[in-house]
């Protein structure tokens, strides 16, 4: 007789192989091609860190939420991709969000993932630990908002978050991630066949021929005309039908701060230097990818001449920006690659050039405004006025024009914006619509980890307070990134002094001769302080060259500098000399 043994089944094929929602989030972005987090670790996504980096993404640790937030914003830009900053609960949340809305304005496409207390809970306001209805605090401030609540789910929303983020017009997007989620258990397969694969989440959206021909139209009659572009125009990566449509159109240009680089600004047909006078005078100016807002006066005022004087083309993929505030009598709308492949297809073998009275004005007041500042940017004094040291990193630019240019402040930045000529496209990273203070370490961070490229950072003394400990994480990171802080000693200038001749110092006022290079030696990279613009041009350029964290004090003349920079008019500024209740 024979003895049959029944095998005991292995475990394997009793129990199926798992998953959760920490691994599903991971695989979700990898599976899109996201795998660059910019974040700061806590409750409740210390772990989720962990397991990226375990993973194979590149996780970015920051000091501040906000930082993160605005060098996933960069990357949005620079990439096309939706930038990935994650964050803890509520406070961390509210830090990040400020990031979030900057992105959403500027129309950089970015999603912020934060974790959050129990629905049941915060529902209830029964008082969990950080608790705060973060999804609808969010909603108002970026293009989308979402939260996942089962693991099933996580697939789908995370596509949803990619598509609404690059889609259209770009901006930010919310994704609430609640605490429970995370630890969610299912079957390997199962999870596997929920995640989504992004399919054409940024799809062409072609103009109209009708549009084109109408815009076209409008350009041959025009005696004067324009282009400005604007960050819309960079970011889209039409570059070559960019260029192509300048060059055989013979059309002067203008490029907004961000689209600085698109064609270098030493192009003959750029009319940087000449901007007052095209403004003013141009009777069709052609918008692309560049919003009539307050960077451009709304297209209103004495900057653009007499009322009515001109006619407006804009090429934009928004509906509703047209007739924002001046009305548009050639909308075009589309994404800014196809609009202007069928721009520069229509200009046809018999395109009329401008006329030479136009252009021969342009290169006249050109010259004339190089020349009278040629001077100023050679000045090598002590102190060093903005012009002398903006004068010495302009160089810097042209001998490595395809670094990476970061810049905020405010005399730092109205200046530099006029004085550094950039030479290729998306080399530029600044404040943006909505000029807001603080960008610029962890913009120079997303450069940096984003290109490869070195960073030179060009901070007002105060810009830099809002963001100074991230010198820290570039450290940490050893990323090639030369901060230079233009410090003279206080906001706008370190001359002001307390009217009420109390002993403390003015509002706008900072530490006299302070040392900011000592706070990168602190964390291991290399300080230097500079008092002339030779000096200046010298330790960037080896800052440059080395690749290694340094960050250079430039001492500028307290004196320098004017009140609230180039838009001063947008300071209000009181007129009457007594206080109610009182005497004067």
């Amino acid at each position: 007789m024979t003895v049959v043994t029944k095998l005991e089944p292995s475990r394997a094929e009793v129990e199926p192989e798992l998953t959760d929602g920490f691994h599903l989030v991971i695989d979700a972005l990898k599976l899109n091609g996201l795998t660059t987090i910019y974040g700061v670790p806590g409750i409740p996504i210390t772990d989720f860190g962990r397991m990226a980096q375990t993973e194979g993404m590149r996780v970015i640790s920051f000091r501040h939420e906000q930082h993160a937030g605005y060098a996933a914003s960069a990357a949005g830009f620079l990439t096309k991709k939706p930038g990935i900053c994650l964050t803890v609960s509520a406070p961390g949340f509210l830090n990040g969000l400020t990031a979030l809305a900057n992105a959403t304005t500027n129309c950089f496409p970015m999603i912020l993932i934060s974790g959050s207390s129990e629905r049941e809970i915060v529902d209830l306001q029964q008082g969990d630990y950080e608790e705060m209805d973060q999804l609808a605090i969010a909603k108002p401030l970026c293009k989308a908002a979402f939260r996942i609540l089962h693991a099933e789910d996580i697939g789908i929303g995370i596509a949803r978050a990619i598509r609404a983020a690059v889609s259209g017009r770009p901006g930010g997007v919310y994704l609430d991630l609640p605490a429970k989620l995370f630890p969610q258990v299912m079957e390997m397969e199962a999870g596997r066949k929920s995640l989504v694969k992004v399919i054409d989440p940024a799809p062409a959206q072609i103009p109209a021929p009708s549009a084109i021909e109408r815009a076209l139209d409008v350009l041959k009659k025009a005696e004067r005309p324009l282009v400005i572009f604007g960050k819309g125009a960079a970011y889209a990566q039409a570059d070559e039908d960019i260029r192509s449509f300048v060059e055989k159109s013979g059309l002067p240009f203008l490029q907004m701060s961000m689209a600085k680089g698109l064609l270098p600004d030493t192009h003959p047909q750029s009319a940087g230097a000449a901007r007052s006078t095209v403004l003013k005078n141009a009777d069709v100016v052609m918008l692309v990818g560049a919003r009539l807002n307050w960077l451009l006066s709304h297209g209103k005022g004495k900057s653009w001449g007499e009322p009515g004087s001109k006619k407006f083309i804009q090429i934009d993929i928004e509906p509703k920006e047209m007739d924002s505030n001046i009305e548009i009598v050639a909308p075009v709308v589309g994404d800014i690659g196809s609009c202007m492949s069928a721009m520069l297809g229509g200009l046809g073998d018999n395109w009329k050039k401008p006329p030479d009275d136009w252009t021969n004005t342009i290169n006249a007041k050109k010259e004339e405004n190089i020349g009278k500042m040629a001077g100023r940017l050679k000045k090598n004094s002590t102190p060093m006025d903005f012009h002398g040291a903006l004068g010495a990193l302009r160089r810097v630019i042209k001998e490595r024009p395809d670094a990476m240019l970061v810049n905020e402040g405010a005399n730092t930045l109205d200046l530099a914006r006029g004085i550094i000529d950039m030479y290729q496209p998306r080399k530029r990273l600044d404040v943006g619509t909505w000029g807001v203070m603080g960008i610029g370490m962890g913009s120079a961070i997303a450069a940096a980890v984003e290109t490869g490229k070195p960073v030179l950072a060009v901070e007002g003394d105060s810009a830099f307070g809002f963001c100074g400990m991230e010198v820290e994480t570039i450290c940490r990171y050893n990323l090639p990134v030369c901060v230079v802080i233009f410090n003279n000693n206080g906001i706008y200038r370190g001359t002001d002094t307390n009217p009420s001749g109390s002993s403390d110092v003015a509002t706008t006022v900072f530490v006299q001769n302070a040392r900011y290079d000592r706070m990168m030696e602190a964390f291991g990279g290399t300080g230097v302080n500079v008092t002339t613009p030779d000096e200046l041009y010298s330790a960037v350029s080896e800052a440059m060259t080395s690749g290694k964290p340094t960050l250079v004090n430039a001492v500028i003349d307290p004196a320098a500098g004017t009140e609230s920079g180039r838009i001063g008019n947008l300071n209000p500024q009181s007129t009457v000399g007594k206080k109610a209740g009182g005497k004067k």
